[in-house]
């Protein structure tokens, strides 16, 4: 799992794709807005995608060596979709591994997984109580509808702390949406396939 992370989750399957919501919103500690640096690379630099969203098909490093699966096109399809002028969001970060082997609890031999997190694009917003805690849970309750017996993968949604540097000071401090993501197969190809409909039914989600 990304940066070695194992989140405490809650949510359900059955039916449905599995969503779930994080129960440890600071699973990623405190971050800034904008950031600059990770552990690393402390090169990188948060992309502004919403002024360059060319930078979407050309930048981002976890997704190119991919990006010949059509699960990577559709994902490049949300970011210009949530950074464009349709959406009151926008992102914020990226990272994805994958595939590789799975762990036994998983849905098939190999596994790909990543994240991606989310602000409204009003600053101030992310900073009113409740605001994105709200984001989450609907976000969480949206995935869970879409795409009934599909069982390839997974959605968890959470928030992690920001500070948010742009704001006055002792205004500040905020949250953003953290979502994470998972797919499994047997395959390379089963696994990409499966991605696929992941970033599909996230797309249903955030459109909802």
């Amino acid at each position: 799992m990304l940066d070695g992370r194992a989140p405490l989750l809650y949510g359900a399957g059955g039916g449905t794709m599995k969503s779930f919501e994080l129960r440890d919103p600071q699973a990623l500690g405190t971050r800034s807005h904008p950031w600059s640096g990770s552990t690393t690379d402390p090169t990188l630099r948060l992309l502004d995608l919403r002024t360059s969203p060319e930078l979407i098909r050309s930048s981002l490093e976890d997704f190119r060596p991919f990006d010949h699966f059509s699960a990577i096109q559709t994902f490049y399809r949300l970011l210009e979709w949530l950074n464009g002028p349709e959406s009151l969001l926008e992102s914020n970060d990226c990272a994805f591994e994958g595939p590789n082997p799975a762990t036994p609890a998983s849905g098939g031999r190999m596994e790909a997984t990543g994240r991606v997190m989310l602000l409204f694009r009003e600053l101030v917003t992310n900073t009113v109580p409740g605001r994105v805690q709200t984001l989450v849970r609907g976000l969480a309750r949206a995935a869970h509808e879409v795409d009934p017996d599909f069982e390839g993968g997974a959605l968890a949604t959470g928030s992690t702390a920001v500070r948010f540097i742009g704001l006055a000071p002792g205004r500040q401090a905020g949250h953003q949406l953290l979502v994470s993501f998972w797919a499994w197969g047997d395959d390379e190809e089963e696994v990409m396939a499966n991605l696929d409909r992941v970033f599909q039914n996230l797309t249903l989600a955030l459109r909802s």
